[in-house]
């Protein structure tokens, strides 16, 4: 069974590495995508051996988003395992800086793992000069930026080089951005962690995550390092789900084209709806959050108002949605219970600012004039 893919020329633009990479040889008869094999053996004497240790579609995924973030890519069976596998790099003991603001089943997981030994001091990203402090005997800086669901960002070049001084590896979760608005590792972050459930893969149908490592000496030990966690701990992905989140990847340059344009609009407009407090919006991305007047309550009732805009957790898809964050019992008290946090598809803007400003309008009585801050 050949493994070989089609070689590119260099230099080429993200959005035509997302079409191009990972695609077959161009021999007599090959398929212009690589089939999907469902095997759990291989006959010996080449590099796949068994199904925990390699097939044909997690080569060609991986080639594709290790071309797109710079490095060297591993696929996992989801998000939260590709998280798992990033933060093995950590002793037992370490000390990990991490976002008062992120993901919260990875602070979830940096919590569960202080109860083993593992320290985490919690910063604010946006303070430069709080995280280099908090760098003192530091064995890991985890990012975000923009983070989850603050929409807050940082300066990744001069956090990354400030870890490095401190001796400490730097993580970055770039799901929220993906590689086609901001590349880590060509920063000087050292890895570079997605929920490729999410925008990787782009249509709400599988789990699937992914760690790409720095192309370096010290990121190929880890990139080694992370592989025997993924083959020790059996968090594989399917080659179906793998799969698909290729086929999601091709299309990536131009959902986010579509998704960001929707998201910078509908941020310009909620920024005016007195129904709004406050917009969080990074500038660039399809990621934005509102605080709603009227609390918790005001923003469940725009939840429940919405027609178009799909009420659910996960974010990332063709499709927009929206969900109230505080919601949940693991998100960090500093987020306020009235936000929403929104992520914008690829539906026509104005079918979406029409849904979501008559839930506003209906959810939440107009309160004066004054319009809402912006940030």
């Amino acid at each position: 069974m050949s493994d070989a893919h089609h070689q590119l020329p260099p230099g080429l633009a993200p959005a035509t590495l997302a079409v191009a990479a990972g695609r077959p040889a161009r021999e007599p008869d090959a398929p212009v995508s690589p089939p999907v094999v469902f095997s759990s053996t291989y006959a010996a004497g080449g590099p796949m051996v068994y199904g925990r240790t390699g097939n044909p579609v997690w080569s060609a995924f991986e080639e594709v988003v290790g071309a797109l973030e710079g490095g060297r890519a591993l696929v996992f069976s989801s998000g939260m395992a590709a998280i798992a596998a990033a933060l093995s790099l950590v002793p037992r003991d370490g000390l990990v800086v991490a976002p008062q603001h992120a993901y919260n089943t990875t602070l979830d997981l940096l919590d569960s793992r202080s109860a083993e030994g593992l320290r985490v001091r919690r910063v604010d990203l946006a303070d430069l000069d709080a995280v280099v402090a908090a760098l003192d005997g530091a064995d890991l800086l985890w990012l975000e930026s923009p983070t989850n669901p603050m929409l807050e960002v940082c300066d990744l070049a001069a956090l990354a080089a400030a870890a490095r001084a401190a001796g400490a590896i730097s993580v970055c979760d770039n799901t929220f951005a993906t590689p086609v608005l901001q590349r880590p590792l060509s920063l000087g972050v050292d890895v570079v962690v997605h929920s490729a459930t999410k925008y990787l893969a782009g249509h709400s149908d599988v789990l699937l995550g992914v760690v790409v490592l720095a192309d370096d000496e010290a990121g190929r030990a880890r990139a080694a390092a992370v592989e025997t966690h993924r083959r020790r701990y059996g968090a594989i992905a399917g080659p179906m789900e793998t799969w698909l989140g290729l086929r999601g990847i091709r299309t990536l340059h131009l959902r986010m084209e579509r998704a960001t344009a929707n998201a910078a609009e509908l941020a310009r407009r909620l920024a005016t709806h007195p129904a709004v407090e406050r917009v969080r919006y990074p500038g660039f991305g399809a990621m934005l959050a509102v605080e709603v007047r009227g609390g918790a309550a005001a923003a469940d009732a725009v939840s429940g108002e919405v027609r178009l805009w799909l009420d659910a957790t996960s974010l990332g898809g063709v499709e927009s949605t929206l969900e109230r964050r505080r919601r949940w019992a693991l998100e960090p008290l500093t987020v306020p219970e009235s936000l929403l946090r929104l992520s914008a598809g690829v539906e026509d803007v104005e079918d979406l600012w029409a849904d979501l400003a008559a839930a506003l309008s209906a959810a939440v009585p107009t309160q004066g004039e004054d319009g809402p801050s912006a940030s």
